[in-house]
């Protein structure tokens, strides 16, 4: 990967001198020796080739509800920390990984957007979407892509600011730009090298004010005394920056986590409390709040978005059909599945079917 052109670009506008490595295993030994492998995974990055599928399905389980989502894997890990960041764990070891050999990613790609039916493609599972915009062309490379079809939409989610670039791109309404949000205080806690809830909305509005469709993701909520108002003041600030008939969908989801994270949060987050409430072991093994404590912030978030928004798809994610009942009073399958939902939201907002547009317009407002 060190003849590759990119690499040199890359290593250039970071002010970095690139290592040329002979075996990748001398970087994971290294990054495992440190006393925070984590961190020095986030000061690491690793250039090289992507040898599996760049196109993969989201990583949900078959006890919880999934929306289907496919992934375009361009690289691992992210230089922000945050303390219930799963990917700490998931990866052995964590590594800043970015994926070299583009012209692999564009032939897959391209084999799926030239397939005619509707997908949900997104960049920000394994990494966030946008720490790469300092140093690739990527994310331009991308947006560019796919407003040349009308099958697909890529999303772009971050909890950054970086989108400069970005809006003055012909995008055609197929990239959705997308934030997850929490409150200030689950922010300066336990979103450490973030952007704050101010800056990531007045992001957001400079896209709505370019023509790109956004998207808005609260997951993972955090329950602790007072949250609920918290979340209030959240959702009404969201509102005041975004029209609602600009956002195609928000997610909702609480934190859950791979028992093996709590050691791993106490010991580099000391001062968070968030490994502390009142969890139980979900059907995935993952610690999840107990399910009525799910159910009541749940309502009043719902609640609080509908005042503003109500008719913008809201889904959960990875929660059972018996929370989606007992919260939205209706489960996906009785809408043809949550993947069907999302599909027509991002059909009436990315003009992927006009011909759907008039059904879309008369679907009742209770979720998507």
């Amino acid at each position: 990967m060190a003849d590759r052109p990119e690499a040199a670009t890359i290593a250039g506008r970071l002010g970095l001198k690139a290592e040329v490595v002979a075996d990748i295993r001398q970087v994971f030994a290294e990054i495992n020796a440190d006393a925070d492998p984590v961190e020095r995974g986030k000061r690491t990055l690793l250039l090289t080739a992507n040898r599996g599928a760049w196109l993969r399905q989201c990583p949900g389980t078959r006890y919880y509800t999934c929306c289907n989502y496919q992934i375009l894997h361009v690289g691992t890990f992210c230089t922000m920390d945050c303390a219930y960041c799963i990917l700490q764990a998931y990866f052995h070891p964590p590594v800043l990984q970015y994926f070299l050999n583009r012209e692999e990613m564009v032939l897959e790609l391209d084999r799926r957007l030239a397939q005619p039916e509707i997908a949900r493609i997104g960049t920000g599972e394994f990494t966030d979407s946008l720490i790469w915009e300092p140093c690739t062309d990527l994310n331009p490379w991308l947006v560019e892509r796919f407003a040349a079809q009308r099958h697909c939409i890529l999303e772009l989610k971050t909890k950054t600011v970086a989108v400069d670039r970005l809006l003055a791109l012909d995008h055609r309404r197929k990239t959705i730009m997308a934030w997850s949000l929490n409150t200030p205080r689950v922010i300066a806690t336990d979103e450490r090298r973030t952007a704050s809830l101010d800056a990531r909305l007045a992001a957001a509005a400079r896209c709505v004010a370019a023509g790109f469709p956004v998207a808005f993701h609260f997951d993972p909520m955090v329950i602790y005394d007072g949250c609920q108002e918290e979340y209030r003041r959240t959702i009404q600030r969201l509102f005041e920056k975004i029209p609602a008939d600009q956002i195609v969908w928000i997610s909702l989801g609480t934190f859950r986590f791979m028992p093996d994270l709590k050691e791993m949060v106490e010991a580099r987050f000391p001062r968070s409390t968030i490994v502390y409430g009142e969890f139980v072991r979900g059907l995935d093994d993952k610690m999840r709040y107990f399910k009525p404590l799910r159910i009541s912030l749940y309502r009043d978030v719902v609640d609080w978005i509908r005042r503003y928004a109500p008719a913008v798809c809201l889904y959960f994610c990875m929660e059972s059909e018996e929370v989606w009942e007992r919260v939205f009073g209706f489960s996906p399958s009785a809408k043809g599945g949550l993947p069907a939902m999302l599909d027509t939201a991002a059909k009436f907002h990315c003009d992927l079917a006009p011909e759907v547009r008039w059904q879309v317009q008369s679907t009742e407002a209770t979720g998507c």
